[in-house]
């Protein structure tokens, strides 16, 4: 729960921050216990909006924009999901009821969400690990359930209880944690960290390719 007055770019920052350095923590923590993996993150996030990620790649895809900016830097958070940018399309989907991707931040661009990037060595792309943001309020629920086409969600519990205000303002999000786990332990493949029913081919295809599956 937040403030009414935390709902901008600059809280946003702070929080991402935070997060980060939690997981700086935790790499850290995991090279004293085991040596030989290696911390490879870098010691600050760089954040960036979508609509810039555009301007410096305009012959990429959103993906491959991901992919360019977090070699560079690493460890990346990328401002502003969900908008339309000036190519006329969003970077990429999001929910209308979720987080604010069109109330316009400090820098001018729209926008008070975003994705955490980092960079996987092994795989040699973008790692996405968190997607999260300053939730929507009042007029952004409002503006985004039109946008989408979806006004008629106005009538359902949640929403209706938002838009009358009887709700707290919110920050939050999601980490994935067998991604985390993946990154850190530099494994190629979800199957081994996570234990789940394969089928065989999928199974034959991972001892092929060396991957112990649990």
């Amino acid at each position: 729960v937040i403030t009414k007055e935390e709902r901008n770019l600059a809280f946003l920052k702070k929080i991402v921050r935070r997060i980060y350095e939690a997981i700086k923590v935790t790499e850290n923590k995991l090279y004293v216990e085991f040596p030989q993996i290696e911390p490879m993150l870098p010691e600050e996030i760089f954040f960036i909006h979508a609509e810039q990620l555009l301007q410096m790649y305009p012959e990429l895809s959103p993906k491959e924009r991901e992919n360019a900016i977090t070699k560079e830097h690493k460890a990346v958070f990328v401002i502003g999901i969900g908008a339309e940018l000036s190519d006329g399309r969003s970077h990429d989907h999001r929910a209308a009821d979720y987080d604010d991707w069109t109330t316009v931040n400090e820098e001018g661009y729209m926008g008070l969400n975003g994705d955490m990037l980092l960079w996987n060595p092994l795989l040699q792309s973008a790692f996405e690990i968190s997607s999260m943001g300053i939730r929507v309020d009042e007029e952004a629920l409002k503006r985004q359930l039109e946008l989408r086409g979806e006004a008629w969600k106005s009538e359902l519990m949640y929403h209706k209880a938002l838009l009358e205000g009887e709700l707290p303002y919110t920050i939050g999000g999601g980490i994935g944690q067998s991604r985390l786990c993946m990154l850190m332990m530099g494994s190629a493949h979800i199957g081994e960290v996570q234990s789940s029913i394969w089928d065989e081919e999928t199974i034959e295809t991972c001892k092929a390719a060396g991957i112990a599956l649990l």
